[in-house]
């Protein structure tokens, strides 16, 4: 359970710092696909008895490598692109895992999460795969949020657009990985995307929006565990569930852009003016 705890907070904050950039620059649709990419990678690792970690990794990042050659074609739009190779990744690895022998129960891992199977080692990996994903988004934050407000711009400033693309890619990539043991492959694109979502809906400000949205990835990871713990459910489920009970709160509350503010505004709106 103490390695439990850790690696949910570590991927909590990790997530929603990553996450944030993701929200602000419309990519949800990438982080599924990458989530979907790493799973090949993951099936061939467990199959050869290698570093998991490390074969999502490649995987994801060859994907993520094909996905944007590929859409330098014109004639395709990115999210058909996208649509295409992270079907035939998840494909690639469900082939894989069905050569493997027990592959039924650590599918199911995969798919859904083990986070009470996660090793001393695994801890260790997730806290420097994470504190490196932390330092670049600290070093790249002008430039990603650059590209996120306006790629026009940020292209006539002479930024690698490509090349920064390429390493927001491989960000995501890392970032789904290390958390995948904790959610699964299905349900980590919501740890991903929720908080930052919440903390969009909370804050106009980016400094901000990166400090709430792993606040709230971490707090829902430990509390979704905790009740994992308390009612003998499923880890990964409760943590998503919690996050997203955290942003319809904030969907409906928000002091700026929640909906009972928006009413009111309107409703202010609607008042006759006083003589």
């Amino acid at each position: 359970m103490q390695r439990a705890f850790l690696v949910v907070l570590m991927s909590g904050v990790v997530c929603g710092v990553i996450g944030s950039h993701v929200a602000l620059r419309g990519m949800a649709f990438i982080g599924d696909a990458v989530a979907h990419a790493v799973f090949p990678g993951i099936a061939i690792a467990f199959a050869l008895q290698t570093s998991l970690v490390v074969g999502g990794i490649v995987a994801g990042l060859v994907t993520a490598l094909a996905i944007a050659v590929v859409s330098q074609n014109r004639r395709l739009k990115e999210d058909t692109v996208i649509g295409v190779f992270f079907a035939a990744a998840f494909g690639l690895g469900i082939v894989v895992m069905s050569t493997a022998p027990g592959y039924g129960g650590s599918l199911e891992s995969f798919l859904f999460g083990s986070v009470l199977g996660i090793g001393s080692a695994d801890v260790i990996t997730v806290a420097i795969a994470g504190a490196v994903l932390l330092l670049t988004t600290g070093v790249l934050h002008k430039e990603f949020v650059t590209i996120g407000l306006d790629r026009e711009t940020a292209r006539a400033v002479g930024l690698p657009i490509f090349w920064l693309d390429m390493a927001m890619y491989a960000m995501v990539t890392i970032a789904i990985v290390i958390s995948i043991q904790a959610v699964g492959n299905i349900l980590v694109l919501a740890l991903l995307i929720t908080p930052a979502a919440c903390a969009r809906l909370l804050t106009d400000r980016i400094g901000r929006m990166m400090l709430i949205a792993p606040a709230i990835g971490a707090l829902s990871g430990l509390t979704g565990l905790y009740l994992s713990y308390a009612f003998n459910l499923a880890a990964g489920g409760l943590i998503v569930l919690t996050a997203t009970a955290v942003f319809v709160a904030c969907w409906v509350f928000a002091p700026r852009h929640g909906l009972l503010s928006h009413r009111r505004k309107i409703a202010t709106a609607a008042l006759p003016a006083r003589p």
